[in-house]
């Protein structure tokens, strides 16, 4: 399993807002996140948080050019850019990037699915009911299973009219994004029966607020829950998980593979 590392650099995400608002500091810990053993690194200049306002383009471009600019050819890993512009993707592949995280999967711009194309970027497509601002108003289902495939049925025939290879796709069902509690929890129990043409699936858990319907924590000690997610979506075969904490989160994973596989010779004991 890939892990794909979080950098917000916005004043307003639920967990991280305004921590890497300072170029200097979000570089420094980007770094951090390659060297924790992240596989891509995942940068965004807006919150699309439940409640959250839409920020201009320009705005959106102030916040992640300085760091796309820092980090350079020689950043070790993978970056990707998460957004819905595509003036800001644009930006983004100019300075290196190779992946789009796009959580209205190409519909909040009608351009973005074109230069995506054109980029030939991986495109992570992930499903969300509603706008960032009301989603979680009164987020409603008669089958969320059923209509969240339906989604991705639907996405991905739009990803491939725009000219996006097929073999440049993810899916992503975006726990918390318009999902009810339960709805969360009923989507990653039936992981396998999201999956569209044997494309790969991505989860994002990480540090929601569903997360804390257990012990109430705040958001940046969710690290229990947000561990048993990356277990389920181990487990449910997911490729990919998008996490805050980069670190635990890769020990975790590697601990698991440990007890599936023989991987201690050489290891320290």
């Amino acid at each position: 399993m890939r892990v794909l590392g979080i950098l917000n650099v916005t004043p307003d995400s639920f967990s991280d807002g305004g921590v890497n608002r300072d170029p200097a500091v979000a570089v420094a810990r980007a770094h951090e996140i390659a060297e924790a053993g992240a596989d891509a690194l995942d940068v965004g200049g807006e919150s699309t948080r439940p409640g959250s306002d839409e920020v201009s383009v320009a705005s959106e471009l102030e916040r992640v050019i300085p760091v796309l600019d820092a980090l350079g050819d020689d950043y070790p890993i993978p970056i990707s850019i998460d957004t819905r512009r595509a003036a800001v993707l644009e930006a983004a592949v100019a300075r290196g990037v190779t992946i789009l995280n796009d959580t209205a999967a190409l519909r909040d711009d009608p351009e973005i699915g074109h230069v995506a194309a054109q980029s030939n970027v991986r495109v992570i497509l992930m499903h969300r009911q509603g706008t960032p601002a009301t989603m979680q108003v009164a987020p409603r289902y008669d089958d969320s299973v059923a209509e969240v495939r339906a989604f991705f049925e639907e996405r991905v025939d739009a990803a491939r009219s725009a000219g996006i290879a097929h073999d440049r796709l993810i899916l992503d069902p975006g726990l918390g994004f318009g999902k009810r509690p339960r709805d969360n929890f009923e989507l990653m129990r039936a992981l396998p029966q999201l999956q569209v043409d044997g494309l790969p699936m991505l989860v994002g858990a990480s540090r929601k607020s569903f997360l804390g319907m257990f012990d109430d924590r705040p958001s940046a000690d969710r690290l229990p829950g947000s561990l048993a997610f990356v277990a389920a979506s181990r487990s449910r075969g997911a490729a990919w998980v998008r996490v805050h904490d980069v670190e635990e989160t890769v020990a975790f994973l590697r601990t698991l593979d440990a007890i599936d596989a023989d991987v201690l010779e050489g290891a320290s004991s």
